[in-house]
């Protein structure tokens, strides 16, 4: 099986609600999806979300990256040669990551394709079910909580909660969801990027003094502030979850050295696809760090990619935050991963298990 092109399309989902964070807010997923088809007849499906403000990606630079550094570079490599041709979309250019994640996440599909097993299998198995958290946005009080509510009724057992727009308002916030779910949901804290290290650090005591019990606190500080966030880690109770300041397998040594943070968030359109988000859960494992493994605003087709890393790597990824999906309004994938509210489950398919994907602009040279 060799590769014989690869095309690129556009899909757009609306989202059920706007997606609020202290950086942004998101209305539609749109999102370039891969194809790379092969001599045999099959197609392997990556995705890559355009996040400027955390990856620097946008559609245009990935569309460039894709077509005039990875294509030609891939064009005619034989399937089951992994690593080889993961090696290679990660030597093509600098950095670019999300879209060398579509390109990687299409290759690891063929790959499963190839040898006729779910992904998860060649990676190692395990059990292919998990349960994923929910993103409550920031917004009102009385919004996040009504949603907040909503999340725990549907059978969401773990929330994950957006703040870092206004310091007060935000301690007032987390007191508020916090009593309206206590004992039937677990809080995770995400300030993404919003606070300065002593506002965590004021925010944490407060909440913490006042009772609140936090699952954990997600990149308080700045991308680039890893002094800051170990000033964090190193004053609060709650475990610290390090995100945006952590790209690759490097950086996440250097951050565990420093005992910088509890956990680590892998995230596939930050490490470049799966080989490397493979070695970093690999380099949590052998110091006994925890991972989580997150999205950006993605569909199923490379959530399911995440999800099945997350199966394959359960020993060490324990938290699993992959609502993307659920987020839309509608799921444009045939096959591939079961989105079921806080429940993914995989199918047994060979590689993603993706079939077709509806509604897809293919995007001409």
């Amino acid at each position: 099986m060799k590769v014989t092109d690869i095309r690129i399309g556009m899909l757009r989902v609306p989202l059920k609600t706007p997606f609020k964070t202290a950086l942004r807010t998101v209305d539609t997923v749109e999102d370039i999806v891969v194809m790379v088809h092969t001599d045999s007849g099959h197609v392997g499906y990556g995705e890559a979300a355009a996040t400027a403000v955390i990856t620097g990606d946008t559609h245009g630079s990935m569309i460039e990256a894709i077509r005039k550094c990875i294509r030609p570079r891939l064009i005619g490599a034989d399937v089951a040669d992994l690593n080889r041709n993961t090696r290679i979309v990660q030597t093509a250019l600098e950095r670019n990551f999300s879209a060398k994640a579509a390109v990687e996440i299409a290759l690891y599909d063929l790959f499963g394709q190839l040898y006729g097993a779910p992904l998860y299998k060649l990676l190692g198995g395990g059990d292919p079910v998990i349960t994923t958290d929910i993103t409550i946005s920031v917004d009102y009080i009385d919004k996040m909580v009504a949603d907040s509510l909503s999340a725990v009724e549907r059978g969401f057992e773990s929330l994950k909660i957006k703040v870092g727009k206004d310091i007060g308002l935000d301690i007032e916030r987390v007191k508020a969801i916090y009593a309206a779910v206590e004992g039937r949901a677990l809080l995770r804290l995400d300030a993404n990027q919003g606070w300065s290290a002593k506002q965590a650090v004021y925010a944490m005591q407060a909440l913490e003094d006042a009772g609140v019990q936090l699952e954990l606190l997600e990149q308080p500080v700045k991308a680039q502030d890893i002094r800051g966030l170990k000033y964090v880690t190193d004053r609060v109770h709650t475990p610290v979850m390090a995100d945006e300041s952590v790209f690759g397998p490097t950086e996440v040594i250097d951050l565990i050295k420093m005992h910088a943070a509890d956990i680590i968030n892998i995230k596939l359109m930050k490490t470049g696809g799966l080989s490397n988000a493979i070695r970093i859960a690999d380099i949590a494992s052998l110091y006994g760090v925890e991972c989580m493994i997150g999205c950006m605003i993605e569909t199923s087709i490379s959530v399911a990619a995440a999800v099945h890393l997350a199966v394959a790597k359960s020993e060490v990824i324990t938290k699993v935050d992959l609502d993307g999906p659920s987020l839309c309004r509608y799921d444009p994938v045939d096959g591939g991963v079961i989105f079921n509210e806080s429940e993914i489950s995989i199918v047994d398919a060979p590689g993603l298990g993706i079939r077709e994907v509806r509604g897809l602009e293919m995007l001409e040279e």
